[in-house]
């Protein structure tokens, strides 16, 4: 989980890649209204998340019978968390955390995405930080990809 640019995609791949597990990228589950609506600078709001959300909790539902698995999503919000965790109640959340400036570079140096590095205000607004009753855990995202994984991989319970 984190906003955009924090390197979800990036950390998520290689960390389905580590564990042996299926990797899903939540940004293919918006219908394309929602990545219309995106492009064109706007953010989403509840209902347009309510058919994405649900999409994501099927299929990590599916996955939690079989092995697990690994999907990237934003989940700013408690409440969407909550509405994944329904799906599999031991769902565990890495939250992908930095300093805005950061993550505003990384958006910036992004090519061919839908989603304007001007939305990234709207997203650190939105975002609600694991609350302690949470299963998850917080990873820093300084550093490469191979570095953000390994810490990943390390706050993982075992």
């Amino acid at each position: 989980m984190g906003v955009s640019g924090s390197g979800k995609s990036t950390v998520g791949g290689l960390l389905a890649e580590r564990l042996g597990v299926p990797y899903a990228e939540a940004d293919d589950f918006h219908p394309p209204a929602n990545i219309a609506k995106m492009s064109a600078g706007h953010a989403l709001d509840d209902a347009d998340r309510a058919p994405w959300l649900d999409a994501i909790a099927a299929w990590i539902a599916e996955r939690d019978g079989l092995g697990g698995g690994v999907v990237s999503c934003s989940a700013l919000r408690r409440r969407y968390r909550d509405r994944l965790r329904e799906a599999a109640p031991g769902l565990f959340f890495l939250h992908l955390d930095g300093p805005r400036a950061l993550i505003a570079a990384r958006l910036a140096a992004r090519l061919g995405h839908f989603m304007p590095s001007g939305l990234l205000d709207s997203q650190f607004d939105a975002l609600e930080p694991l609350d302690a009753d949470e299963a998850g855990a917080v990873v820093t995202v300084d550093g490469g990809p191979e570095r953000i994984t390994a810490r990943a991989l390390a706050a993982l319970p075992h």
